[in-house]
């Protein structure tokens, strides 16, 4: 017989594991770093190679067209060997790439980092399968979205210690091989520590592949069709906004601030997105997911608004404000998109994990259209975003 996560035995109807719970805070808080720290790619590419806005956000199109290039080659890895074991490959995968990155680093090919980018993306894509649909499902499915926004919270943490370590290696003439090769050491760790712990899901997780014939019926619902557009809108205008921040403070309207400074600042970004996401956790307990979305994404529109009029000072606090709207989001539009039945949940997480892509198109569109007018007027699309998102959470019947 075929392995399956089935295999991965445990008590049906178990409480979530503790030592589940903890190894996916490991993996939440080091794709948090790993992600902030990717983005300082983007304008340490522009300064070095004196490269325009599009070509620069080449970084992240590659980066995250591996959600969509490996979304069904990742959810058949977790059906056929089981989510630990998939998130033990995942993190084997991420662990080389990020060896292959700081190779690329020394060599100063701009071609083979790229490379090394899609493999790393195709690493990350295989933990945004196995573990989100787990997160989203295992335990008290009424407490889904406080437990995926808790983990959420120790993703942030790790996006504002990201900037904060490794701004010097990447924008202040720090060797910037360095960092990736922690990451490297990092993930292989973790990768073995799942490993040793691979029978500790509860078999009523199991998946089977997802047939052609449900993949259909899930794309033809509605709540499955704006969810799927509401997480391609928040992913690309996060990163969009996460990345192109560093220059918008550069800007000599803005704060005028050099390329490390800038960079150190944009954990401010992060930071709100971490406090945002504790307490998020806390006031979903007493506001519905969908009211706090939208409260969110009002928010979120309006900081970007005045960052596309104000600039200085007022300019640059909103957009380094958007991070706290952002902190709900990508786990309340994902527990309120995930299908009911347990056998979709594979297909759902796959649909879903393939809309991350919008953080290869948005900002690439907004780069392009940096390139022709100015940074500030480009931030008009990743305002866009949130207005999609607003809509997305007054749709949303509970």
């Amino acid at each position: 017989m075929e392995p399956s996560i089935s295999d991965e035995t445990a008590v049906p109807d178990a409480p979530v594991p503790d030592r589940f719970f903890a190894l996916m805070t490991g993996v939440f808080f080091g794709g948090g770093l790993l992600a902030s720290v990717e983005a300082l790619l983007v304008p340490r590419l522009k300064l070095s190679l004196d490269l325009g806005y599009a070509e620069a956000l080449l970084v992240q199109l590659v980066y995250y067209l591996g959600y969509l290039l490996f979304a069904l080659p990742a959810t058949i890895l977790a059906a056929r060997f089981g989510a630990v074991r998939a998130t033990a490959a995942g993190l084997a995968m991420m662990a080389a790439g990020c060896l292959l990155v700081a190779l690329a680093q020394i060599s100063a090919r701009f071609a083979a980092l790229l490379v090394a980018l899609l493999l790393l993306s195709s690493g990350v894509t295989i933990l945004q399968i196995a573990c989100n649909g787990i997160v989203a499902t295992l335990g008290d499915n009424a407490r889904a979205v406080t437990r995926f926004t808790l983990l959420q919270g120790f993703n942030a943490l790790g996006t504002v210690a990201g900037p904060l370590a490794a701004a010097w290696f990447l924008l202040g003439g720090g060797p910037p091989l360095a960092p990736f090769l922690g990451f490297a050491i990092g993930f292989a760790a973790l990768a073995l520590a799942f490993l040793a712990n691979g029978k500790i899901v509860p078999q009523r997780q199991a998946w089977q592949p997802p047939t052609r014939a449900r993949l259909a019926i899930l794309c033809r619902q509605p709540r499955m069709l704006r969810g799927t557009a509401a997480i391609f809108a928040y992913v690309g205008a996060e990163v969009t906004i996460g990345t192109l921040a560093v220059n918008y403070l550069m800007l000599p309207d803005t704060l005028a601030l050099d390329p490390l400074a800038a960079g150190r600042l944009i954990s401010l970004y992060w930071t709100g997105a971490m406090i945002g996401r504790f307490a998020g956790a806390a006031v979903l307990r007493r506001v519905s997911a969908p009211t706090l979305l939208g409260w969110a994404a009002a928010g979120a529109l309006l900081l970007v608004a005045v960052a596309m009029i104000a600039r200085g000072a007022l300019g640059s606090v909103a957009l380094l404000a958007v991070g706290t709207c952002n902190s709900i989001m990508f786990p309340t539009i994902y527990t309120l998109t995930m299908a009911d039945r347990d056998e979709d949940v594979p297909a759902a997480s796959m649909l879903l994990c393939m809309a991350v892509v919008g953080g290869a198109a948005i900002p690439m569109v907004t780069g392009l259209i940096a390139d022709h007018v100015t940074l500030a007027t480009a931030l008009a699309v990743p305002a866009a975003c949130y207005g999609a998102i607003l809509l997305f959470a007054r749709g949303v019947r509970t």
